[in-house]
């Protein structure tokens, strides 16, 4: 009688995209990973195949090591991908400061609590 295959003990990989770039895929894959979402980068180096295979097929890709993660991390990657715009006004001087500047860039009065 033939041996039954083996269960798999071990959670299955799951592709959750390619980036531009090597720089922003191992940005978007440490990110996931302080989140509790564990990824990995595949294709890291794969770009010097350039010219011989389709571009596309050179990029790097995230990939969660559990399946179980995965719309989660779609999520997150989407969130980090397209961040929320942060505006406030300078309690000073009213000015509207926009993005991650924690000081007004007109008189350098502190960003107010939130």
């Amino acid at each position: 009688m033939p041996a039954l295959p083996r269960p798999c003990l071990h959670p299955v990989l799951k592709r959750l995209t390619t980036a531009p770039n090597l720089a922003l895929a191992q940005l978007w894959a440490d990110m996931l990973t302080q989140t509790g979402i564990p990824t990995t980068v595949q294709r890291a180096f794969a770009s010097s195949l350039s010219g011989g295979v389709p571009p596309s097929e050179t990029l790097p890709e995230l990939w969660v090591d559990d399946e179980a993660d995965h719309a989660r991390a779609l999520v997150r990657l989407d969130e980090l991908q397209h961040p929320r715009r942060h505006l406030w006004a300078c309690p000073q001087c009213h000015e509207v400061i926009d993005g991650p500047f924690e000081q007004c860039w007109n008189c350098g009065a502190a960003m107010p609590a939130a």
